[in-house]
Order: structure tokens, then C-alpha cells, then sequence
């Protein structure tokens, strides 16, 4: 019995909706975080004079802290984003499936 309804869900036509919007979601997300990230590491490697320019004349800090600060807080404001899309968009189809496999 048990199959059976998971073959109902698997079948239905929201189901393969919200698979591709979430995975579609999810891979754009995961590209945004590494690119950010990679091009952080490309800086390092390429341009490290770069992150050691001071944030103002005479300053202590350089970019290089503020730009880390910022690639951590990318990861956490992408991370919203997702977490708002699953909780509004994404529940909204599951309820929608689970509704009509009943």
C-alpha cells in the first residue's frame, strides 16, 4: 500500500514540477556560492596585493577583511533565499501533491 502511494506521487504532474524547480533552484544557488567563493581564491592566487590595500589612508584593516566578512555573509543571505522559496513555493506544491494523492 505504502508503494502505491509513493507511486501516486511520483506520477503526478506537480511532482516533476517542483523536482525541476528545486533542483533548478538549487544548482543556481550552488553556482552564485562558488563563483563567489572561487573568484575570492582566483584573487588570492592571481592579485594578492589586492587584499592588502588598507580600507582608507592610514588604516589598520584592509580589504581583504571586509571582502571575507561579505563572501560569509553571502552564504548566509543565499541560504535565506532558499529557505524562503522552500517554505513558501516549494511547501505550497508538496501540500498541493499531498492533497490530491489522497
Amino acid at each position: 500500500m505504502e508503494s502505491d502511494a509513493i507511486a501516486r506521487v511520483r506520477s503526478h504532474p506537480k511532482f516533476a514540477e517542483l523536482i525541476e524547480k528545486r533542483t533548478r533552484y538549487g544548482w543556481t544557488l550552488a553556482i552564485v556560492m562558488l563563483a563567489i567563493y572561487y573568484g575570492f581564491i582566483l584573487i588570492i592566487a592571481f592579485v594578492p596585493q589586492l587584499l592588502g590595500v588598507p580600507v582608507a589612508p592610514g588604516a589598520v584593516t584592509t580589504i581583504g577583511i571586509p571582502l571575507g566578512i561579505v563572501i560569509i555573509l553571502a552564504a548566509f543571505v543565499l541560504t535565506g533565499l532558499y529557505v524562503r522559496r522552500a517554505n513558501s513555493e516549494f511547501d505550497a506544491l508538496v501540500r498541493d501533491i499531498l492533497e490530491a494523492v489522497k
